[in-house]
């Protein structure tokens, strides 16, 4: 991270993924604040898999910066969709198994929008969309990958850092965006605001 003289104020991340606080690690970045937003996650009626996942990542980014007018605000969210419809991170593992027996055998779309918001108010989204394809999964594979509560808080019920990688037989896109933070997006706006120095 930056000097704190040419660093903006306080950098906040707006979310309390440890994946995504590991992903920052991993370019240098270290949160000053860890503050989790409490929005309504609720899609709207028809709403894209795009639109739901830009729109919760600004009003994401927009609750926290309420709370810290003089930091910049890092929020992101991310989508599993099949077509239009948003596979969100599953209620219970019932809903887990019907989201994989889905994505069997089949290519999916993940989307990641990033929003950061400067002290100054302006608003800066990104969006990583990347394609995955799944090798097809048999009922044994799916119970026993259930069992491991991976699935758990992971939109489409499955983490791709995880056991899931090994039914992965194809992606196009960033795969830090799959994981939930795109490093590429996140650090072209962390520069811009003077949190990242340039190299």
């Amino acid at each position: 991270m930056t000097d704190r003289q040419n660093k903006p104020r306080h950098f906040v991340l707006a979310s309390a993924s440890p994946r995504r606080v590991e992903l920052l690690n991993q370019i240098g970045i270290v949160a000053d604040a860890i503050h989790p937003a409490d929005i309504d996650e609720t899609p709207a009626k028809a709403e894209t898999p795009r639109a739901y996942v830009q729109r919760m990542a600004r009003q994401k980014a927009e609750a926290v910066a309420v709370l810290h007018p003089e930091a910049v605000v890092l929020a992101a969210d991310t989508v599993v969709a099949m077509g239009r419809r948003i596979m969100g991170k599953p209620d219970d593992q019932a809903m887990a198994k019907r989201y994989l027996e889905q994505l069997s055998g089949r290519r999916h779309d993940v989307m990641t929008a990033v929003v950061l918001i400067s002290p100054d108010g302006r608003v800066m989204p990104r969006l990583a969309h990347s394609k995955v394809r799944f090798r097809r999964l048999d009922e044994a594979i799916i119970t026993t990958y259930l069992k491991t509560d991976e699935w758990q808080g992971k939109a489409g019920g499955y983490a791709i850092q995880g056991q899931a990688a090994m039914w992965i037989d194809w992606i196009s896109g960033s795969y830090s965006g799959v994981v939930g933070l795109p490093l590429a997006e996140t650090a072209q706006l962390l520069r811009h605001v003077g949190v990242l120095e340039l190299t």
